[in-house]
């Protein structure tokens, strides 16, 4: 079991030396610690990916948020025609709800993304129980605060070294 286990970590080094994961934020997250923390938390975005950095030192990151919906669907498309990316963790924010064009970038893009929110967003509005982009995402993460961040790169990871 010991051997299996470090020729997977071996293939995950070797792998993630040429490879790179996206971390993609859309609108309102450049304003986290800020913007209502009792629902978001106290944590800004540069806390969040410095976490990430801090704890997956053998992961390449490529940090990305924007304010537009426009700059969120282009930085997939660049992810997609550089190539390297084993996939991306998106928090679109408001986009989850309305955004048919990110949905189609998603879907037109060979790159696994995992959806995540930093708040439970079926305990919230019902306007934000609804996600167009869920059906196109590998998974969905939500509830956990920061650490859905987390949670989505481990499950990009997992689906690596499967």
């Amino acid at each position: 079991m010991a051997s299996v286990r470090r020729q997977s970590t071996v293939f995950f080094k070797e792998n993630m030396q040429h490879s790179s994961l996206l971390v993609l934020n859309g609108p309102n997250l450049s304003r986290l610690g800020r913007r209502e923390p009792e629902v978001y938390g106290t944590m800004t975005l540069d806390d969040i990916n410095e976490g990430l950095m801090g704890r997956y030192v053998d992961v390449n990151f490529e940090f990305f948020q924007s304010e537009y919906e426009g700059g969120v669907i282009e930085k997939i498309y660049d992810c997609e025609d550089r190539g390297g990316f084993i996939g991306a963790v998106l928090n679109a924010g408001a986009l989850t709800h309305y955004s048919i064009a990110l949905r189609d970038a998603i879907s037109a893009v060979q790159l696994p993304v995992v959806e995540v929110h930093l708040s439970n967003v079926h305990a919230r509005e019902g306007f934000r129980q609804t996600s167009l982009l869920a059906p196109v995402c590998a998974g969905v993460i939500s509830g956990f605060g920061a650490d859905s961040y987390r949670l989505g790169v481990e499950a990009l990871l997992q689906r690596l070294q499967a």
